[in-house]
């Protein structure tokens, strides 16, 4: 197999669906990083920069979401920026709300606690979408994941 012809799934010998068997990516990750390292005689550079940019991408499941929504012929992000207007709505109460915590590290805490959870559940319901292969509400999701990720940095910084 030509490894660094392949999606992230294929190159780690995965089926293509958002949720994954956290287990067997490590152990065919490791598997195949023995095959292609640069240390030993067979190994490549450039498959092993693609198998460890392949794990990095399905580790994280908004990457992996990202990915698996484009190969599934799916908008991205710049193609499709929509957000549910309640949702958008929300997020504007939400930035005066961060606004005004700011200096009470308690507020602060609560709200970096409530975006997590938000964003976990919007995680968790990508596995659904994608068994419907629903791919506007996919990207709808991933928009909403990507936004609250942007608070989150915000609330932090």
């Amino acid at each position: 197999m030509d490894i660094q012809n392949t999606d992230s799934f294929e190159r780690l010998g995965l089926p293509r669906r958002f949720a994954i068997d956290p287990g067997e990516l490590e152990r065919n990750y490791l598997a195949r990083s023995r095959e292609v390292h640069p240390d030993f005689d067979t190994g490549d550079e450039d498959a092993s920069a693609a198998l460890n940019e392949a794990y990095s991408t399905l580790c994280e499941p908004f990457r992996r979401a990202e990915h698996l929504l484009l190969l599934s012929g799916g908008p991205s992000a710049s193609e499709d920026k929509t957000l549910p207007p309640a949702f958008l709505m929300e997020m504007l109460d939400l930035r005066d709300e961060i606004e005004s915590a700011r200096g009470s590290p308690e507020r602060v805490g609560k709200i970096e606690a409530d975006l997590t959870d938000r964003t976990m559940a919007l995680e968790m319901s990508l596995a659904k979408l994608f068994e419907a292969n629903d791919l506007p509400a996919i990207r709808r999701e991933l928009n909403c994941v990507r936004y609250l990720g942007n608070l989150l940095r915000d609330l932090q910084s």
